[in-house]
């Protein structure tokens, strides 16, 4: 094997290196490096937001390990059969002979290798075999998003009766968090000043740092809602807007009824899609395309939709199994401008050229929404940037706002009510995603989509809402959605306050040019108002009761219901100058 080599290896597969990292190790790889050569530890756990080159810096540790004589095996647990090869992969190109393919029945590896790379699930069902292979010889283990060795506690508890004789460990993970308490095996936990026990990374990268250095790309979130109607297990026909204030049902029922193919919400949203990766091919040729859906049977349906807009058929990945793999991989290394995935695309599978990405998945958790926008964002060369549209559902955009922010695994935290459905194990996620849906499926006896349409709510990026109010298919949102796919972060900040800017006079002077009764007027300012004020105390975290009382004291006047129409547009003009940092 050869440090050289390792140091030269690309973390973006196959044959493309990101910008400025052909030939050597990114900066954050050799200080992560150097940290750990110079003590050795037993254990480590490095924390690299997804696409700042996790594995390049794993298989130089390796490398190094071995060349010294530490070990003499390295067993690397992924958590899906396709990773477990691009591991192997990888390995080979400094010299590490991994062996994808190997099995519990086999009871020991081929002589010919280095080592192995199997599944969290594969070390669960037979962790004593596991454990006689580590006692054998010095072994590296690398486990490769670590956080799913949390994903139950039978898994907890097995990864570390495999591993505990292990010479040496490396955890590996870009979204450490998750919600649940079930301890992360080989993870150290520190008490914070609340006495609660929070995961504890040796190193830690990540997505703002990894932007800072042109090593990810800036994301460009395009949030759609619009009206749904959909029947109750009563039989009862219920309207709503997508991304205006609901209940939890209800917006979930409103979630549901835009992700039905049957309605308009997905065709329009696909046709904005496609109409966005058309304009970033012009400066990224091979640029593709990748939705995320919910189950098999939407995947299927999603996938004619988009054969009818572009005339071209998507490439389908439904299910974990060898003929995905091949499929993720011709569509890594082809040109095609679409591939439609049922979660197993959500977590370290590299397909660098992937910059526009539709969220079609009632899945809310923000452990899998970094992941999903992790497939977006690994930076080929600079001024690539990504474009993920959303359903305009609060939770949502939460995640979106906060993609900067750094989280750690919290142990001891009270659960909230309905939490513990909510932060399902990904396995069964996965499981229930790969399985057709059938109308004998209880679920869908107590609901029924009736029909769906979309409108553009705005563009979400570093946290600033812009474009809001540009009707869907005119003149405004075309102008946000042909965003050129070459810019560097602040010229995507620029472009959009610019465009942002031009939309506000073209908007005034059609409300102008046709009259409108004071009284709707009015209720129109006070809706953009509420809007605005949603989408400020989502970026703050303050209430919205705490962000209208604050307008009024900056502002002046009576509360909303009795404010006239020159206060509430003083305050509209208050509340979009904070946005950009002029209070």
């Amino acid at each position: 094997m050869s440090t050289s080599a390792a140091s030269h290896l690309s973390p973006a597969f196959p044959e493309r290196a990101a910008w400025g990292t052909a030939d050597k190790l990114r900066a954050w790889q050799a200080e992560a490096v150097a940290q750990y050569l110079d003590t050795l530890p037993r254990d480590f756990l490095a924390v690299a937001t997804p696409g700042a080159g996790k594995t390049t810096y794993a298989l130089r540790l390796a490398t190094e390990l071995l060349g010294r004589g530490i070990v003499r095996r390295v067993t690397i647990v992924a958590p899906t059969d396709h990773l477990k090869t691009q591991w192997a992969d990888a390995a080979a190109r400094v010299g590490i002979r991994i062996d994808p393919r190997f099995t519990n029945a086999q009871g020991r590896h081929n002589a010919e290798f280095d080592g192995v790379a199997v599944t969290y699930a594969g070390v669960a069902s037979k962790p004593l075999l596991h454990r006689a292979r580590t006692e054998a010889a010095p072994t590296l283990v690398i486990l490769d998003e670590v956080h799913h060795g949390g994903d139950n506690l039978s898994w907890g508890d097995a990864i570390r009766e495999a591993f505990e004789p292990a010479t040496r460990r490396l955890a590996l993970t870009g979204t450490p968090f998750r919600s649940d308490t079930s301890p992360i095996p080989f993870v150290r936990y520190e008490e914070d000043g609340d006495g609660i026990r929070r995961s504890a990374s040796d190193y830690a990268y990540g997505y703002a740092e990894a932007l800072r250095d042109g090593v990810v790309r800036p994301v460009l979130f395009l949030a759609y809602g619009g009206a749904m109607r959909w029947r109750t297990r009563a039989g009862d026909e219920i309207a709503a807007r997508l991304g205006e204030p609901l209940t939890k049902d209800a917006t979930a029922h409103a979630w549901r009824t835009a992700l039905d193919p049957s309605g308009e919400w997905i065709p329009s949203v696909l046709r904005a899609a496609d109409k966005r990766l058309t304009e970033v091919r012009r400066g990224v040729p091979d640029a593709g395309g990748l939705v995320i859906a919910s189950d098999q049977t939407n995947a299927r349906a999603y996938a004619r939709v988009l054969e009818s807009v572009t005339g071209q058929k998507p490439t389908v990945v439904l299910s974990d199994d060898s003929g995905s793999s091949r499929r993720i991989e011709e569509f890594a290394e082809g040109e095609q401008r679409w591939m439609v995935a049922v979660r197993m695309v959500s977590e370290g599978v590299d397909v660098p050229r992937l910059c526009v990405g539709v969220y079609a998945t009632s899945t809310s958790t923000p452990l899998f929404f970094a992941q999903a926008v992790g497939r977006f964002v690994r930076a080929r060369r600079r001024g690539e940037t990504a474009s993920v549209f959303l359903p305009s559902v609060a939770t949502l955009l939460e995640h979106a706002a906060h993609l900067e922010d750094e989280r750690d695994h919290a142990l001891d935290r009270p659960k909230k009510p309905g939490e513990e459905s909510m932060w399902a194990p990904e396995e069964g996620l996965v499981a229930d995603a790969n399985a057709t849906k059938t109308e004998a499926d209880a679920d869908q006896l107590s609901f029924e989509a009736l029909e769906s349409d979309a409108e553009f709510d705005h563009v979400l990026f570093d946290a600033q809402q812009f474009g809001l109010n540009a009707d869907v298919g005119s003149p405004d949102e075309q102008e946000y959605l042909g965003l050129p796919g070459l810019l560097e972060p602040d010229q995507v900040a620029t472009v959009l306050r610019q465009r942002q800017a031009r939309q506000k006079p073209s908007r005034r002077a059609k409300e102008a040019s046709a009259p409108v009764s004071a009284h709707r007027a009015l209720a129109a300012q006070r809706k953009e108002l509420n809007k605005l004020v949603s989408a400020y105390a989502r970026k703050s975290g303050a209430p919205h009761a705490v962000v209208h009382s604050d307008l009024r004291r900056h502002c002046g006047g009576p509360a909303l219901d009795q404010a006239t129409s020159e206060q509430v547009g003083a305050r509209i003009e208050a509340i979009r100058r904070w946005f950009v940092g002029r209070r």
